[in-house]
């Protein structure tokens, strides 16, 4: 009997083992096939200056020379570039584009730009940066985009509303687009007090002290230029966002405001539920919102909000 079991126990483990190897071989076919991406640093000097470095996300089979769109992607509050190159995994490859993630620049700080105007101007000079530090990386000027979240997005929103002729699209999400309330709703987050102390640095006072420093950082200051700048536009935002969580009176306010002064303007709100900025993910809805603009095959959105809480 002992024999016979010992015979069993060998040949289930022989079994589990061939398993395990098909498994394996499958995982790394599988990844074998999917197509890849190089992430390339560069260096490029900001504003005020200093050095900074951006990753370039490009697709491992690009043909040097080929034009390929370019998607600008300012990076969120207190987090920085590299964090903002694992949002796009191999989307690029999938959809055949380019990502620059910048590492920014603001007045003072670096991850916390908050829409400094130097900063802006810097995001809108990434497609000569990326030209100049890649000459083989042909841009396609005509199919220049810009997607962000939080930060990244009131970044994004802020392009739209400075550089219009340069974008032929862009996505905000989960953005921050009233600073001055920004400022007052820190009270209410973990490390409030050093987020206020950050952004009396960054912006140089506090909404009384500097109401002009603020309104030039908050696209809803903005909301005219964006609603006639002809860009088309996507803002995102979650009705139970914990970070930004006053949503309905920020990018859900912008909306209303975009549409009031021009009820023809190419902005489309996409409304849901998820945890702050996840649905700009490789696996979230980026690949969809990529497809709005003709970056990505055809992909499902997210389904409708049937109220907002």
């Amino acid at each position: 009997m002992a024999i016979y079991v010992m015979g069993v126990l060998k040949v289930a483990v022989s079994l589990i083992g061939i398993a395990a190897t098909l498994c394996l071989t499958a995982t790394h076919s599988r990844a074998a096939a999917e197509p890849s991406v190089h992430v390339i640093p560069i260096a490029y000097r900001a504003h005020d200056g200093l050095m900074r470095r951006a990753y370039v996300i490009v697709p491992a089979d690009y043909r040097p020379g080929t034009a390929i769109p370019l998607v600008i992607s300012p990076h969120g509050r207190g987090v920085g570039a590299r964090v903002n190159v694992r949002r796009w995994g191999r989307l690029p490859a999938v959809g055949d584009f380019a990502v620059v993630n910048p590492e920014g620049q603001g007045r003072a700080l670096t991850l916390f730009s908050w829409g400094d105007p130097g900063e802006i101007s810097d995001l809108a000079r990434m497609p000569e940066i990326v030209d100049e530090a890649l000459p083989w990386l042909r841009v396609d000027r005509r199919r220049v985009y810009a997607f962000g979240c939080s930060m990244g997005g009131q970044e994004t929103l802020l392009l739209a509303a400075r550089f219009p002729h340069l974008l032929a699209g862009a996505a905000s999400f989960d953005a921050p687009t009233n600073m001055a309330a920004r400022y007052r709703a820190f009270v209410d987050q973990p490390l409030g007090a050093s987020l206020q102390h950050l952004a009396r640095i960054e912006i140089g006072g506090t909404p009384s002290t500097d109401p002009r420093g603020y309104a030039v950082r908050s696209p809803l200051d903005s909301a005219r230029r964006i609603a006639f700048a002809g860009v088309p536009l996507q803002i995102w935002w979650s009705s139970r966002d914990r970070v930004v969580a006053d949503q309905w009176d920020e990018s859900g306010r912008l909306y209303r405001m975009i549409k009031r002064l021009n009820p023809t303007a190419p902005v489309t709100e996409f409304v849901g539920a998820w945890a702050h900025t996840t649905e700009m993910k490789s696996h979230g809805y980026l690949p969809y919102a990529l497809s709005r603009f003709g970056l990505m095959p055809p992909r499902a959105g997210p389904p409708p909000l049937t109220s907002v809480v």
